[in-house]
């Protein structure tokens, strides 16, 4: 029987509030989402990382960067346990090693710096289309228990492959703490969504799959309960792998987000593919 205590949070707020064990320890529960998935979503124990790592940072200091590894799947009946290590503090920068542990195995390992905001010019160069539909126009709303999404171009089932959203809207559904860690955490948890090779076809490559490792660079502080824009831009595939970049922009096309991935991209198996058609259909 699944045990349902550890799979009890019912919005990001309540994902994000991490209980305090013992210094630097630190326990999260899992999004009511998680008990019909098969893993646990990334997106959430990478989200948990950094709102356990900004919780022993000195004040001022704000996440301008994430490096994670997602090393085994993690469970909806298990809480998250997360191990803090202080690497460095710094005059103007603090670093922070994460592990996220289930059953005394690391599922999850992070490495986050922090940075005293320093004022300087501003360059940016990261792809967008810019000319994308509105969220109102687009009817077909998806997400889970934390997010709303919109999908620019829409999840479908050609013939043997699934093909995954690499451009879609997406909004936090309930408030967070009116805070900055917070709201790198939403970006966070937001920047595991679709896949970079979501519209690729190429024989013997997957679209989407399991993800390996994750990058993600902070930069405006942006809202994240009003519409953010996530991009994704395939960049390189082989060995059943593939790297991705892509931003989190709000409405005005601030970059509130850089982020990268490398995924598995292994053809999706045909009981994969006729669940996916059946979900799809229902909906």
């Amino acid at each position: 029987m699944t045990d349902d205590r550890w799979s009890g949070a019912a919005d990001l707020a309540s994902l994000l509030d991490l209980e305090v064990l013992d210094r630097d320890l630190f326990r999260g529960v899992n999004g009511v989402g998680s008990r019909v998935r098969r893993s646990l979503y990334g997106g959430q124990v990478a989200a948990q990382a950094l709102r356990a790592a900004g919780m022993t940072v000195p004040e001022g200091r704000n996440p301008h960067s994430l490096h994670g590894y997602f090393l085994r799947p993690g469970r909806a009946d298990r809480a998250v346990l997360l191990h803090v290590d202080r690497d460095r503090d710094g005059r103007s920068f603090s670093a922070r090693h994460v592990r996220a542990v289930q059953d005394g195995e690391v599922i999850f390992s992070m490495l986050a710096s922090f940075h005293v905001d320093e004022p300087s010019g501003a360059y940016d160069a990261v792809p967008t289309a810019g000319d994308v539909p509105a969220p109102e126009t687009i009817t077909t709303t998806r997400g889970d228990h934390a997010i709303e999404m919109r999908e620019i171009n829409e999840m479908r089932v050609e013939g043997d492959r699934v093909l995954y959203a690499d451009a879609l809207w997406v909004r936090v559904k309930d408030p967070l703490p009116d805070e900055r860690l917070a709201r790198a955490c939403a970006l966070t948890y937001v920047s595991d969504l679709g896949s970079g090779f979501g519209q690729v076809v190429v024989d013997g490559l997957g679209s989407g799959g399991a993800s390996i490792d994750h990058a993600v660079w902070f930069h405006d502080d942006i809202a994240v309960d009003d519409w953010l824009l996530l991009e994704l831009h395939p960049r390189k595939a082989g060995g059943s792998r593939g790297v991705y970049t892509g931003g989190i922009r709000d409405r005005a096309g601030r970059l509130g987000a850089l982020c990268a991935q490398e995924l598995l991209l292994r053809p999706a198996p045909p009981e994969h593919v006729a669940a996916m058609r059946e979900i799809l259909e229902q909906n």
